[in-house]
């Protein structure tokens, strides 16, 4: 009987996903590469990427998958292979789409999506999202663009699809997402932001440099 309730809290286990493009000079953060250089971009978000892994990844209240694109790199050298860390692919489409894919995909349970380029990125910020979700039938993470670093969904008793005619990297993406929630419970968690400009970067730098952030963004 015990092991048997073990099997269906496994089953329905949080799940979080960090979404990562290849990195690639040129192809990752290119509006950052024109400000800082596409070396120093790459470098950035290698960096940025690790230092997430590392501050979210192994906690135990909840499953960590890393979603790659393109779905070609799956195999590629560059990504870690950490025991607790379990690499899928994102799919095809644009960010709505591939979002969808991978809400669609994951086994049962509330499950979070992040972005891999937001420096100031915690524990606790994922722990608060998931707690979010016990009441709420979706979660965002507002960024300071009008977009959002954080959607999670609760994915029970049915399946949501939010992400139709988003205007993404627009400062509308949040609000239409949201309009798309307009009949569910929707729950907001801490503004964050990522680093998409040389200026992002200059203001973001003491945290997308430190693994362990500053006293006034604790775990």
């Amino acid at each position: 009987m015990v092991s048997s309730r073990r099997s269906v809290a496994s089953a329905f286990a949080a799940r979080l996903v960090v979404m990562a493009k290849e990195p690639k000079a040129g192809v990752v953060k290119r509006r950052l590469a024109t400000g800082i250089g596409a070396a120093e971009a790459m470098r950035f978000f290698r960096t940025t990427l690790r230092h997430t892994l590392m501050r979210v990844g192994a906690d135990p209240r909840w499953r960590t998958y890393l979603a790659v694109t393109p779905d070609a790199s799956l195999s590629a050298p560059c990504w870690p292979r950490w025991p607790r860390i379990t690499l899928l692919p994102q799919g095809d489409g644009d960010l709505g789409q591939r979002m969808q894919h991978l809400f669609d995909v994951i086994p049962p349970g509330p499950a979070v999506i992040i972005g891999s380029d937001i420096p100031a990125i915690n524990a606790g910020h994922v722990a608060e999202a998931f707690k979010s979700l016990r009441g709420a039938d979706a979660v965002f993470g507002p960024a300071e663009d009008g977009g959002y670093w954080l959607v999670g969904l609760r994915r029970c008793p049915r399946r949501l699809a939010p992400f139709d005619g988003v205007p993404w990297s627009t400062d509308r993406a949040l609000a239409v997402t949201r309009q798309n929630l307009s009949s569910r419970k929707v729950a907001l968690v801490a503004r964050l932001s990522d680093v998409d400009t040389a200026g992002d970067f200059k203001t973001q730098q003491r945290f997308a440099e430190r693994l362990v952030l500053p006293r006034a963004h604790p775990a």
